[in-house]
């Protein structure tokens, strides 16, 4: 079996551990936008691709798929999700799988908006948030609403253009800084036609954070949810977290798990109030708090393979350790060996 991963760029960790799950039996291939990625490193063939909102990205990644014999593509980034989902049928008719949730899931998770609707239609608990700041400046004048506030881009991911104000200068001047860095970076894409509704104002929730990797098989059907507490957190993304058995966060997960018939994995961020999760972000792929899953024995990938093999996958290889605490570490590697010494 060969995989094709999209948009790797610093995932090497799932580069390895998909590597050691098909062990001899198939090739890994990792593709970019950026020939410096250090994921490259770790597969076993890599590719610089189009940038994926080049109108030649798909054709390119067709070309390549049919070229080496490619079973699935596996994308990594948000950014990248909407796109393959909407051309899966495309990949299908010359045999790949192509391993992403469908185009409606995948635009409330990337919307987070869409998220909030989501959430109030469900009864799921989340915070307050506004599109316009003109409603939420109303809201502060009644006194409905209080800071701090957390101001964000719509479309985004990590910790790009996101900021807490705590009082109506802060709140003006960081919603402006927002739109300027949203039309000057990559999250231009998913805002250029709706520029003047790119930036979210939401209230800040206090209390223990949680991750939690939701786990579906390759059509939607739920298999287990496993929870992590918080305990660090480095540009949006977990650094230190532990294991938990928490069975009603646990069957939080099952219930989003019936209401977006994601596939494959939902990573999802919330935080415990009073006893009652707040959802705060959900991504439709493998998030950065994936390894510490792995770490405690899940096996994600080697699931992944045996579903896209029709293969049968039993509890335990998505059965977590609890109590496992890890954190991450940083690792160099070289991009480019340079001149040899003489």
């Amino acid at each position: 079996m060969n995989l094709l991963f999209t948009s790797v760029g610093r995932r090497s960790y799932l580069i390895r551990y998909f590597k050691e799950a098909l062990g001899k039996n198939g090739i890994i291939h990792a593709a970019n936008s950026d020939p410096r990625s250090p994921a490259f490193n770790f597969a076993d063939e890599h590719v610089v691709t189009p940038i994926i909102y080049d109108g030649a990205y798909i054709e390119f990644l067709l070309e390549y798929c049919s070229r080496n014999d490619i079973n699935a593509v596996i994308p990594l980034f948000d950014v990248d999700l909407p796109v393959l989902s909407a051309n899966k049928t495309l990949f299908e008719n010359i045999g790949v799988r192509v391993v992403v949730s469908n185009e409606d899931t995948v635009a409330v998770c990337n919307d987070k908006w869409l998220t909030y609707l989501f959430c109030i239609r469900n009864n799921i608990g989340t915070p307050k948030t506004y599109l316009d700041i003109d409603e939420a400046l109303s809201d502060l004048k009644k006194g409905t609403l209080s800071f701090p506030l957390v101001i964000k881009p719509r479309w985004g991911m990590g910790s790009i253009a996101v900021f807490e104000a705590d009082d109506i200068y802060e709140l003006k001047v960081f919603y402006h800084k927002a739109e300027k860095i949203i039309a000057s970076s990559y999250l231009k894409y998913e805002t250029r036609d709706r520029l003047n509704e790119g930036v979210l104002i939401q209230e800040k929730i206090c209390g223990q954070e949680y991750g939690m990797d939701i786990i579906n098989d390759l059509d939607g059907c739920y298999y287990t949810t496993i929870v992590k507490k918080k305990y660090a957190m480095r540009s949006g993304e977990t650094d230190c977290a532990e294991t938990v058995d928490n069975m009603l966060l646990k069957n939080f997960g099952r219930d989003l798990s019936f209401a977006l018939r994601h596939s494959a994995n939902l990573d999802t961020d919330l935080f415990m109030v009073d006893e009652a999760p707040y959802l705060i972000d959900m991504n439709a792929r493998f998030g950065g708090g994936y390894p510490f899953s792995h770490l405690a024995g899940v096996n994600l990938p080697l699931a992944i393979i045996r579903w896209l093999n029709n293969e049968r996958v039993t509890g335990k290889i998505l059965k977590e350790r609890f109590g496992v605490m890890s954190s991450k570490s940083l690792e160099a590697v070289i991009l480019s060996a340079g001149n040899e010494a003489l």
